[in-house]
């Protein structure tokens, strides 16, 4: 197996290090994907509920509210989720942008030899 340039040495770790980048994006995407869901189904039972009050954990405590305000700060919450994903997405566009560029930088070094 042939040595590798100190460019291609540079471009792989730069590679390696995107790629880890985008691993990290993804499950931080799809971690707030499921947080969405669980607002979704508590703002659904909500809904369901008769009740005018209901419980939320705050800490180490449950704290009685209205349900008018909970679905008020899970809609709000739900916004900047929603926000939160369509940043990841875009980072994850822009690296996976970086991936495909160094790819063919190393596939164009490999090439020369």
């Amino acid at each position: 197996m042939p040595e590798l340039s100190e460019e291609a040495k540079n471009l792989l770790m730069q590679f390696q290090t995107y790629q880890q980048q985008m691993q990290s994006v993804m499950i931080q995407r799809e971690s707030m994907k499921l947080q969405l869901m669980e607002i979704d189904r508590a703002v659904e039972e909500l809904d369901k509920s008769k009740q005018t009050t209901a419980y939320k954990i705050t800490g180490n405590i449950m704290v009685s509210k209205p349900v008018a305000e909970l679905k008020k700060e899970l809609v709000e919450t739900k916004e900047e989720v929603d926000i939160r994903i369509k940043s990841l997405e875009k980072t994850e566009e822009r690296l996976n942008t970086k991936l495909k560029e160094l790819g063919e930088k190393l596939k164009g070094i490999e090439e020369e030899k």
